[in-house]
Parts: structure tokens; C-alpha cells; sequence
């Protein structure tokens, strides 16, 4: 019983290191990720078929570098597994202790919720800068000569890209307050549908959080009920020994092996999505973007520690009460995230 514990706590040690990893080196292009695995495939390719190497190639690519809709569907059956455990095992046992009906509910009513912002997030437009809007675009932020520039084209889009815009590889397409790609809804999150997108990610949050305490309040009754706080066990040496936390630990995942992993999995997600919804909704109050916290700290890292004195003198520091250059403070920024700016259009006569 022990060495299965013992494994289990390992794969959650691996799994919650690769996370750490993951956020740590999120948008840099050297990571241990990328180190590790052209070590591999160095190690390889030797010894591997040019048509599989190829077909791996492909695949990567396509995985990671076009838009597709895997992580859409890997996403739902992840969801799908869930509920489906969460239905036949922790209802049952949650009516049996008489919890509510309408506590039980709660679930099934947020993923409702989240799946009507899940929706949104895929099919609304972020915001595309096209030759039709464009010239609006263009009055909505204005450029603060330090990340965003006036006069500057977009190479590919072959237009003037507004303050705020950067081009998408995935989509292959200028977006108007791009904040990032997102390969969950196979999406860019804009300006349009930035609401729709911390909307989603708070649902998501609920919905784990809210099993989470389900099934928790479920296992904490069997184990009450069963007596095993107060219960004994004959140890390998045959001698009589109280039941402890380990004891009860173990006893858990023998009897409910399903339950407990799905559980594990409801807290992981919850912690990490409540993550990065409290960091986007930091994004929110201060008004920047992701793309725009990415960049600016590069920025001001060159400019507040120049390397030399014509450096210094060609970029001075810039003012740092103006780090958040498009902030209004903190009603007015959610509301623009929440009602987006529009161009006023001027009207032929």
C-alpha cells in the first residue's frame, strides 16, 4: 500500500514541476523543454527511419505551429471523463448523505455557464484588422513610441498595424489589442473577446473548485462513517497499531481509486487556472496585455540598466508611473475590457 502512495506522490512531484517549468519559461524561445528535446532527437535520428522522422516533424507542426482543434476535443473528453466519474460515482454517494439537490447541481449549472464562454472564446472574432477597419482602428489607442510605433507595417497583412495589434502566426492574421493565442479554443484573445475569455477561465475555476469540495465533503463522510479514525491495525511485526493518517490515506485510494485521482486532477486544475485568472485579471485592472507584459519587461530592463553611457544618453529611463501607458485606472480599464473601445467612423456627405 505504501509503494503505491509513494508513486503517487512522485507523479504529483513530476507533474507539478513540469508546470513550474512551463510558467517559468512561458514565451522564451530557449527552454529546458526545447534544450532536452533537440538533445533527443540529436540521440535519435540516427536510428530512426527518414519517413518517421518526417511524420513526426509534420505532426509536431501541426500539433503546435497551425491552428487545428485538437486541444478543442482533448479538452472536452477531459471534461467529458470528468463528469462522467463525478455522475456515477460522487452524486450517488453525495444523495446517500442527503447533501442538497441543489448543491449537487452547482456543477451542472457552471459547466452550462463555462461552455456558453467556451463558445464565445472559439467562435467570436478577437478583433481582425482588416483593410474595411483599419482606418478606424487606427483612432481607437493611441502609440506610445516605446512598444507600438505609428507608420509601421505589417509584412505580411501588408497594412499599417494599429497601437496594440501584433500579427498572429497561428491564425495568420493582425489582431487588434492581441493579448495572446490561445490553443484551448484554438482562438486569438482580443479585444472583442477578452471578456468572454476571463469570463471562461473563472467558470472553469468554479466548476473545479466546486466538485473539488463535493467530492472532499464526500470522502471526509465515508471515512467518518466507517469509524476508521478510531479503528486498528496489526502491523508486519503483528503487533496492534492505531489507524492514522496514512492509514486512512491508503485505505482511500483502495477504495476509491477513481475518485481520488479525479480529485487530484480537480485541485491541479483549479490551482493552476485560478493562477492565471488572478494574473489576467491583474492584466485587466492595470489595462495590458500579456503580449504587452511580455515586451515591456524586456523594455525596461534595457532601459533602467543601460550597458554603457551613450546608451544612457540615446535611451534615457523612461518614466515609470507611465509603465502602464494605457491605463485610465481601474473602473475604466475593466470597462473597456468588458464594452471594447469602437472607432468613431466618419460619415460621407
Amino acid at each position: 500500500m505504501m509503494d503505491f502512495l509513494t508513486l503517487f506522490v512522485i507523479y504529483v512531484i513530476v507533474v507539478l514541476t513540469c508546470i513550474f517549468l512551463v510558467c517559468k519559461y512561458s514565451g522564451q524561445q530557449q527552454t529546458p523543454f526545447s534544450v532536452l528535446f533537440n538533445c533527443l532527437v540529436k540521440v535519435v535520428s540516427p536510428f530512426t527511419p527518414t519517413c518517421l522522422q518526417t511524420f513526426t516533424q509534420w505532426c509536431l507542426h501541426r500539433l503546435f505551429h497551425q491552428r487545428n482543434n485538437m486541444f478543442i476535443y482533448l479538452h472536452i473528453l477531459l471534461e467529458g471523463v470528468v463528469y462522467a466519474e463525478f455522475s456515477y460515482e460522487v452524486f450517488g454517494f453525495c444523495r446517500d448523505m442527503d447533501t442538497t439537490l441543489s448543491s449537487l447541481s452547482v456543477p451542472y449549472i457552471l459547466l452550462v455557464i463555462k461552455n456558453c464562454f467556451f463558445y464565445l472564446c472559439v467562435k467570436r472574432d478577437p478583433g481582425t484588422v482588416t483593410k474595411k477597419k483599419v482606418a478606424g482602428q487606427l483612432q481607437i489607442y493611441p502609440y506610445d513610441r516605446r512598444l507600438f510605433h505609428p507608420g509601421v507595417s505589417c509584412p505580411t497583412c501588408q497594412l499599417i498595424k494599429p497601437a496594440r495589434s501584433k500579427h498572429c502566426r497561428l491564425c495568420d492574421r493582425c489582431v487588434q489589442r492581441f493579448d495572446h493565442h490561445c490553443v484551448w479554443v484554438n482562438n486569438c484573445i482580443g479585444a472583442q473577446n477578452t471578456r468572454y475569455f476571463l469570463l471562461y477561465l473563472c467558470s472553469v475555476c468554479a466548476m473545479a473548485g466546486d466538485m473539488a469540495v463535493l467530492t472532499g465533503d464526500m470522502l471526509l463522510h465515508a471515512v467518518l462513517r466507517s469509524g476508521l479514525l478510531a479503528a486498528s491495525y496489526i502491523d508486519e511485526f503483528g503487533q496492534q497499531q492505531p489507524a492514522g493518517f496514512m492509514f486512512v490515506v491508503q485505505h482511500l485510494f483502495l477504495t476509491f481509486p477513481r475518485i481520488i485521482f479525479m480529485l487530484g486532477f480537480l485541485v491541479f486544475v483549479f490551482f493552476l487556472l485560478a493562477g492565471y485568472a488572478l494574473f489576467h485579471s491583474y492584466l485587466a485592472l492595470v489595462n495590458q496585455t500579456s503580449n504587452e507584459w511580455y515586451k515591456s519587461r524586456g523594455y525596461f530592463c534595457q532601459h533602467c540598466h543601460p550597458t554603457t553611457t551613450a546608451d544612457h544618453l540615446c535611451n534615457p529611463a523612461p518614466d515609470h508611473s507611465k509603465r502602464y501607458y494605457y491605463s485610465r485606472g481601474i473602473l475604466p480599464n475593466l470597462g473597456e475590457i468588458f464594452f471594447p473601445l469602437k472607432s468613431v467612423q466618419k460619415k460621407d456627405i
